[in-house]
């Protein structure tokens, strides 16, 4: 079953967390198991981001996040953000694109 794991964070300094992206982006080219992922804004809020990542299931969403990189990454985000992230993991059910 396809898993998105939406992550919500606040930052004023989301060039820097892009900037992390790409590197974890070709620090795990082969070994991530992302198939997709999105950056949103908050219309009504600027400093408030969502991250919509994709994957082919739960179990493959825990491979990526046990990666070294991710960790890595992960740990570099969280000195840019206000704030923890809120993580909310999505089993897809109905996907008409």
């Amino acid at each position: 079953m396809t898993f998105v794991q939406i992550i919500e964070f606040t930052t004023s300094d989301i060039d820097s967390m892009r900037a992390a992206s790409e590197s974890w982006e070709r620090a795990t080219v082969g070994k991530r198991t992302a198939r997709r992922r999105v950056i949103a804004r908050d219309h009504n809020d600027p400093d408030r981001y969502f991250v919509l990542a994709f994957f082919d299931s739960y179990e493959s969403a825990m491979v990526n996040s046990n990666l070294p990189e991710t960790q890595a990454v992960a740990d570099e985000f969280a000195k840019l953000t206000k704030g923890p992230p809120t993580f909310y993991d999505l089993d897809i059910i109905d996907d008409r694109s």
